[in-house]
C-alpha cells in the first residue's frame, strides 16, 4: 500500500483498496493461480456428427512481454501477470518508470513462489509505438489499450440527485487518470439545466488535498510530465475561448494539483469534461460514435431495456449501465477504433496469451 501511496500519488483509502485483494474484485486475476488448469480455456467442441468432430484447443504463446501503465500499477501489471501464467507463458514485465515499485515488490513475492526465469523484470524505457513497429518485422502479436474520449449518456428518467454526484466522481477519480473516465457528459435536454446544477455542486464538492487526508477525492497528477498535458489541455480551452464552468487556473494550486476543470458544451473532441444537451437518441448515438476513439461509455437511464438498447448501438468496447466506469476482471476489456488492438480480462482475455489450434479429427 505504501509504494502505492508514494508512486501513484493516490489517496491511502485507495491505495489500499487497489492493493487489498478482499477489498477489490479487480485483483480477482490473481485467484487463477491457485485454480486448477482447466479453469483457463477449456478445449472447445466447435461442430460434431457421425464423422466428424471439430475441437478448439489453446497453447502457450511462449514469452509474454506486458507494458504497463502509472496509473494503476499493480492491478494492471497482476492482471497481466496472472492471465499470462494460466496459459503457461513465461513472462517478462515493464513496469511504468513514473511507478515502478509496487510492481517490483509484487515481483519478489511472486518470484519466490514461482519457478526461475518464469517472471522477470525489465527496467529500461521504451515507446509502444516502437514496440509495435519492431513486432510486425517478425509478425509477433500485439495487444493494445489506447485510452478514448469516454462518455456519460444521461437520459430524462433518471433520478438527477442521485446520477448526477456518480457522473462526477467517473470524470475526476484518481484525478480522472484512468483511461475509461468520463471525458463527454451527454444530458438530455428535458433534464440538463437541473443535472448541470447538481453535477456541479458535486464537482464544487470534491476535496483536493493531500493523499493522506481520506476525505478528499483528487490526490496529484502523478508526475510532471502529465501535469504539462493537462495544464496545455486547460490553456487551449482558454485560447479557443471555451466557456468553463468551474476551474481553469491551475496557478492557484501548489505542487502538482489541479482543481476540476468542468466545459460548457465545448466541441466534443476536445479532451475536458464537458457538460452537452441532447434531444434524440440517433443524434446522441452520433455523438457518441463520431470520434477516432472507442474505449468506454456509461449509460443513465430509469429503463433498463432503453439504456441496452442505445449500449448495443455504441461504438465503444465496454458500457457501464447504471454505473460509473468500474472495470471488473470478469468482464473483457477492449478497445474500438484507435482506443486499442486486441483485449484483456475476462476469459476472452485469455485468448490474448495463447495459441489457438482447431483438430479436425473424423471418426
Amino acid at each position: 500500500m505504501f509504494y502505492n501511496i508514494i508512486n501513484s500519488e493516490r489517496r491511502v483509502r485507495d491505495a489500499a483498496t487497489v492493493t487489498n485483494p478482499r477489498t477489490n474484485e479487480a485483483l480477482w486475476e490473481l485467484k487463477r493461480l491457485t485454480c486448477p488448469a482447466s479453469q483457463s480455456l477449456p478445449d472447445k467442441v466447435e461442430y460434431e456428427n457421425d464423422d466428424l468432430k471439430i475441437m478448439s484447443t489453446h497453447h502457450p504463446i511462449g514469452v509474454v512481454a506486458p507494458i504497463c501503465p502509472w496509473n494503476f500499477p499493480l492491478v494492471l501489471a497482476t492482471g497481466k501477470i496472472a492471465a499470462a501464467l494460466v496459459m503457461g507463458n513465461c513472462i517478462i514485465v515493464k513496469p511504468s518508470p513514473f511507478t515502478p515499485c509496487a510492481t517490483l515488490e509484487f515481483a519478489e513475492l511472486a518470484t519466490s513462489a514461482l519457478p526461475r526465469g518464469v517472471l522477470q523484470f525489465h527496467r529500461i524505457y521504451c515507446d509502444w509505438k516502437k514496440v509495435a513497429e519492431s513486432a510486425t518485422k517478425t509478425l509477433k502479436r500485439v495487444t493494445l489499450e489506447l485510452g478514448g474520449n469516454d462518455v456519460s449518456i444521461v437520459c430524462s428518467n433518471v433520478d438527477v440527485k442521485i446520477v448526477a454526484p456518480k457522473v462526477a466522481a467517473g470524470s475526476f477519480f484518481h484525478s480522472g487518470q484512468m483511461c475509461v473516465a468520463t471525458k463527454r457528459v451527454y444530458v438530455h435536454e428535458a433534464v440538463f439545466q437541473e443535472f448541470r446544477d447538481a453535477f456541479m455542486e458535486a464537482v464544487k464538492n470534491i476535496k483536493v488535498d493531500l493523499s493522506g487526508d481520506e476525505s478528499s477525492l483528487l490526490s496529484p497528477i502523478q508526475n510532471n510530465l502529465q501535469y504539462k498535458v493537462v495544464k496545455y489541455l486547460i490553456s487551449d480551452c482558454k485560447e479557443n475561448n471555451y466557456t468553463l464552468l468551474c476551474g481553469g487556473n491551475t496557478d492557484e494550486q501548489p505542487g502538482l494539483f489541479i482543481a476540476p476543470v468542468v466545459g460548457d458544451r465545448p466541441p466534443h473532441d476536445s479532451r475536458i469534461v464537458q457538460l452537452t444537451k441532447w434531444y434524440t437518441k440517433d443524434e446522441v448515438i452520433s455523438k457518441v460514435n463520431g470520434t477516432a476513439t472507442g474505449l468506454g461509455a456509461c449509460m443513465w437511464s430509469g429503463d433498463i431495456g432503453t439504456a441496452e438498447r442505445i449500449a448495443r448501438k455504441l461504438e465503444v468496447g465496454t458500457v457501464w449501465v447504471s454505473s460509473a466506469e468500474v472495470p471488473n476482471p470478469n468482464g473483457y476489456m477492449s478497445g474500438w477504433k484507435q482506443s486499442g488492438i486486441g483485449g484483456e480480462w475476462g476469459n476472452q482475455g485469455l485468448l490474448s496469451y495463447s495459441l489457438t489450434q482447431t483438430i479436425q479429427l473424423y471418426k
